[in-house]
């Protein structure tokens, strides 16, 4: 299945213990239909030392939330589905997607 978040997009969590937090996508997996966004989801890992980590310890660090969690947020900072459009143009298709709630290209 093919999702239509991308990293970098801004969303906002809609279950779950963070729900209500906005964040931007930095990373997603598409195997397994989670994604990583930036603050949400925090967790504690225990770290051996490294030249990042010279002390070693506990680092917070977030985990993947599942895409169905998250949605995508329009120019209005409001939460909307995603709709995608196919447009030709000579050779090329161009595929877009829109903003269920404000008709708008994201």
């Amino acid at each position: 299945m093919k999702l239509k978040i991308k990293k970098g997009d801004t969303v906002i969590v809609i279950a779950g213990n963070n729900k209500g937090a906005k964040g931007r996508v930095l990373m997603v997996y598409p195997t397994t239909m989670q994604v990583l966004v930036e603050g949400v989801n925090m967790r504690s890992k225990a770290v051996r030392p490294s030249p990042k980590h010279p002390n070693g310890g506990i680092v917070k660090m977030e985990a993947p939330v599942h895409f169905s969690n998250v949605q995508l947020v329009d120019k209005n900072g409001k939460p909307t589905r995603v709709t995608r459009v196919r447009t030709t143009s000579g050779d090329k298709t161009i595929v877009k997607r829109i903003a269920k709630t404000t008709q708008e290209e994201l």
